[in-house]
């Protein structure tokens, strides 16, 4: 039987265990460009598998919350690939989670304070966070306006340049499009924050169009060896809903079937919260099963709460990467704790977001203590 520390093949990606350093916001790009500090903290982390960098806005448009990196500047790409160097020179692989939220902004974090975009003009009932006087501030979401159809072709296009972007300029390894949480591609999905009439609104075949059309973008500039997606079917992060998920879903990921992806992300239940959610079940395996029926051979990449005996269980049951989310805040060294059953230290919920290296890169490896 497989272990979670034996190599595995996710696509083009050739990774030396099975454990994922899942995206976390933690607020400390000012000005969108990734710093030395970033560096130090991802290169920490490297012995990871995979390391899946912090959500990261493909344009000004979608940014939604404040001191979060971008990938559509020189700086940021600049930035960037310092982190990459530094994480190949520690052995790490590392791909770049490509991010539009969509609805879920701020006026003061878009283009000349204007209306953030979603599928429709439907306020998210949810917050995001500005920094006023250097401490982060939680504020609702502002009034969205709906995306015209006309530009929507330009939405798909500058996901695949900042693909470009990634892969090419800033030599990440990879990208995993962000189409989870009720961001952009989730609020197009679900029925909950789509109420569109025209070729994007509807149907399950509509509402998922945009999000295939993105992805076949990316797979079509980089390959899909180099393309992984993160997918929340039940989540109810940011104001997420949809009324009949299971069918939804099992469309989408039939259809991801045919892209030969490097893998396939899960968020089982809701994100950083409960597991299983009495008023939105969801069957997983069957999930899984419409994927492998439809001919995907991605890695499945399972997410949500994980700890070393549940992800043990998860490989035996078939899953070929598992995600660890607030451990690797904690434990730069998780993969190593992990493999010796080594204590877990806890991490400072005061520091998540925003701030310097406390609470970032100054927890303790097993061989500093």
């Amino acid at each position: 039987m497989p272990s979670l520390f034996d190599s595995v093949q996710a696509g083009g990606l050739l990774l030396a265990n099975r454990i994922v350093m899942a995206p976390l916001t933690r607020n400390r790009a000012p000005d969108a460009i990734p710093t030395a500090l970033m560096a130090d903290y991802y290169v920490q982390r490297a012995t990871a598998g995979l390391i899946i960098t912090e959500a990261t806005a493909i344009s000004h448009q979608g940014q939604g919350y404040a001191d979060v990196p971008g990938l559509y500047g020189t700086e940021q790409l600049d930035g960037w690939k310092r982190v990459t160097g530094a994480v190949h020179d520690a052995g790490g692989k590392i791909v770049v989670q490509l991010w539009h939220v969509g609805r879920v902004s701020h006026n003061e974090l878009q283009p000349d304070g204007g209306k953030p975009v979603a599928p429709s003009a439907i306020t998210a009932k949810t917050k995001t966070v500005l920094i006023k006087d250097g401490a982060p501030v939680f504020v609702p979401t502002s009034e969205p306006r709906a995306l015209d159809a006309e530009e929507l072709p330009g939405i798909v296009h500058t996901y695949q340049a900042a693909a470009l972007n990634a892969v090419v300029t800033a030599g990440f390894d990879g990208v995993e499009i962000h189409g989870a949480n009720g961001y952009l591609l989730d609020q197009f999905l679900k029925n909950g924050s789509n109420q569109r009439t025209d070729d994007y609104g509807g149907s399950v075949e509509n509402r998922a169009r945009l999000m295939l059309e993105v992805t076949r973008a990316i797979v079509d500039a980089i390959g899909g060896g180099r393309t992984g997606i993160r997918l929340s079917p039940v989540t109810p992060a940011n104001d997420a809903f949809d009324s009949d998920p299971q069918p939804l879903f099992e469309y989408v990921v039939r259809q991801l079937a045919r892209l030969d992806l490097a893998y396939i992300h899960v968020i089982e239940g809701a994100t950083g919260g409960p597991r299983e959610l009495p008023e939105r079940p969801f069957d997983y395996a069957a999930l899984k099963a419409a994927y492998r029926g439809a001919g995907g051979k991605g890695a499945w990449m399972v997410n949500n709460g994980y700890d070393k005996a549940m992800a043990e269980q998860a490989v035996k049951d078939g899953a070929d990467l598992v995600a660890f989310g607030k451990p690797f805040i904690a434990n730069p060294d998780l993969v190593q704790r992990l493999r010796t059953d080594a204590p877990l230290n806890t991490p400072d919920q005061t520091t998540f977001y925003g701030g310097g290296a406390k609470g970032y890169t100054d927890y303790p490896a097993l061989s500093s203590k």
